[in-house]
């Protein structure tokens, strides 16, 4: 089902930078309605954008677009900036997904209305991502703007504070490696057990789609499911003891999730 075109903000919207993440985002706004005429995306080598979308390997000599995001690695911050200096005016809402890259950084190199920080993962592709949002004293115009291009992306949330922001990238930004490489181990752990690779692989992946729709759907937590599918002495339960002993999965994911947290503030600190 489409997203009505109407609904995106009216004006010009200009991605600095088009990669895997900004890329993937773009073409699901345009699949969901906006026109791609509106777009400007402006690279080094000034390829990447989408059919439609005009394709610069510089600023153009325009006013500022109505809102302009940042689609590049955290590390080239400094050659967006030198980039945008000679900018017309200044964009009503600035979107940046430079992920570590807090809101007090962008301020004090990039003048806005409204800065937004968003973090979507990779599922945004396909319109079933989680966007995380955080802005400072935005106008509910603004509340608005950033809504209707995190609303076809998928599950989008504000985040109240922003010190929580690097816990929310390690859990829902880097989420989806986390969950392919369970999906890998999965499958590797059938092939152990004397399936055939290929089939091993295609009974995990359609295993998580199915756990993770109904977990989507379900009026209990995923707690609540698992112990609903591990009867008394039976094989789910034998597995997961496994998985419970010592709390041994909560830990490693915990450790997981805190060693992305940690290099998102690196980044942060790299970045002021």
């Amino acid at each position: 089902m489409g997203f009505p075109a109407k609904d995106f903000p009216t004006g010009p919207l200009w991605l600095i930078g088009c990669g895997n993440m900004g890329g993937a985002m773009l073409r699901r706004w345009i699949a969901a309605g906006l026109d791609p005429a509106t777009v400007t995306v402006i690279t080094r080598s000034g390829k990447g954008a989408p059919d439609g979308v005009r394709s610069l390997t510089a600023l153009p000599d325009e006013d500022a677009p109505a809102t302009l995001m940042l689609a590049l690695k955290p590390q080239q911050i400094e050659a967006a900036q030198a980039l945008l200096a000679s900018m017309n005016g200044a964009p009503k809402l600035l979107l940046s997904i430079l992920a570590g890259v807090d809101h007090a950084a962008l301020a004090e190199r990039f003048e806005a209305d409204t800065i937004v920080r968003a973090m979507p993962n990779l599922p945004v592709a396909i319109g079933k991502g989680v966007t995380s949002l955080y802005a400072r004293d935005a106008s509910e115009e603004a509340i608005a703007a950033a809504e209707a291009f995190a609303r076809p992306l998928g599950h989008y949330e504000w985040i109240a504070d922003e010190a929580h922001f690097d816990a929310v990238t390690a859990l829902a930004g880097c989420g989806p490696g986390f969950v392919f490489r369970f999906a890998d181990a999965l499958a590797k752990a059938g092939a152990a057990l004397g399936l055939p690779t290929d089939q091993a692989a295609r009974l995990a992946i359609a295993t998580l789609e199915g756990a993770a729709i109904m977990a989507a759907d379900a009026d209990v937590s995923p707690a609540v499911l698992a112990d609903r599918v591990a009867s008394p002495g039976g094989s789910t339960r034998e597995g997961m003891n496994v998985l419970d002993r010592d709390e041994a999965l909560v830990a490693l994911l915990t450790a997981t999730l805190a060693a992305s947290e940690r290099r998102n503030a690196e980044m942060a600190a790299a970045a002021r």
